[in-house]
């Protein structure tokens, strides 16, 4: 079992190998629009998992997950020679890549913030010139003189 400072520090080198590759060698335009996000190691370095996200040509376009897993996939061993090469290691890590889901999941919580904000909105538009219920001062006040006086008649009689 290696050191996991060390498996963090192989893990953030390996990022850096990769997307160098991605984007100065590997000659795949199914990987123009991707970015690696992360990478994690095993704790006996053997294995590694490489996190990418692709992003559309364009704002509103469509990313090709498709095509881009099969382009990683196909320079699965280019890109493991280059991390041996790169790293120095006795055994250079199997690599496996995932597509990262961070982005769909940050963009389905913004969505929900904005539905609480909007439902914060409209319960503050609502809340301005409404009144309580009851009484204004729902308390018990002091008794009066005439309770005190009926009060003494109930006690006598």
């Amino acid at each position: 079992m290696a050191d996991p400072a060390r498996a963090r520090k192989l893990a953030k080198r390996i990022s850096q190998i990769v997307a160098s590759a991605i984007e100065h060698e590997v000659k795949d335009p199914r990987l123009d629009y991707v970015t690696i996000t992360d990478t994690k190691v095993t704790g006996d370095l053997h294995d590694a998992t490489v996190y990418y996200t692709v992003l559309g040509e364009k704002l509103d376009s469509v990313p090709d997950f498709a095509g881009a897993a099969a382009a990683l996939e196909s320079a699965r061993g280019v890109l493991r020679t280059k991390v041996g090469q790169g790293t120095g290691v006795r055994y250079t890590p199997t690599l496996t890549f995932v597509a990262d889901t961070i982005p769909e999941e940050s963009k389905r919580i913004e969505d929900l913030l904005a539905k609480a904000r909007e439902a914060d909105a409209e319960v503050a538009r609502r809340a301005t010139g409404a009144q309580h219920a009851g009484e204004a001062d729902p308390y018990k006040a002091p008794r009066e003189a005439e309770d005190d006086e009926f009060a003494e008649e109930e006690s006598r009689g």
